[in-house]
């Protein structure tokens, strides 16, 4: 039963995450991608994690796919007025986002993989404290590498929603 459940639950999330990428309409992704949070809830359900499935509820399927939201909102994208961006911010974004993929990767270089195996010592890993510890102990530089690809995505969407002033010919 477990082993059906897995495969429908896979399959859901294959094929929202599919229709997010590949949806015209930006709310229709935005959508998709929400049911496939929720599918990969599923998934940690399945594996009883049930504290990882709820924050994953509430943090990804809430907060982020509502600023999401917003920000497409805010975007206003029409084809029709949109103005192109300069080649000067062309330039500087293209930079900026090479230097933080230096950043990340020099990071990721930096990191020692952790040789130790893992036997069942009868700790209760659904805990908060023991989760605490493992993430930012273990998973410290992945946890700091989603809190930067956040903060830099949130500061490209303010970016973008932003209005240009219109030149005006006086």
């Amino acid at each position: 039963m477990g082993e059906i459940i897995f495969y429908a639950l896979a399959t859901i999330t294959l094929g929202t995450a599919l229709l997010t990428i590949f949806s015209r309409n930006p709310i229709h992704s935005a959508l998709s991608l929400v049911v496939c949070f929720f599918s990969i809830a599923g998934h940690y359900l399945l594996l009883n994690a049930q504290f990882l499935a709820i924050v994953h509820i509430i943090v990804y399927s809430g907060a982020i796919m509502i600023l999401m939201l917003f920000t497409i909102m805010l975007m206003n994208l029409n084809k029709d007025d949109e103005s192109h961006k300069p080649i000067a911010a062309k330039i500087a974004a293209t930079i900026a986002f090479c230097l933080v993929g230096l950043v990340l990767l020099a990071g990721l270089l930096r990191t020692k993989p952790v040789v130790e195996s893992y036997y069942y010592s009868g700790e209760d890993f659904q805990s908060i404290k023991v989760l605490g510890k493992v993430l930012l102990n273990e998973y410290m530089v992945p946890f700091e590498f989603a809190s930067v690809l956040l903060l830099v995505a949130m500061i490209g969407a303010v970016l973008i929603s932003k209005k240009e002033k219109e030149k005006s010919l006086k």
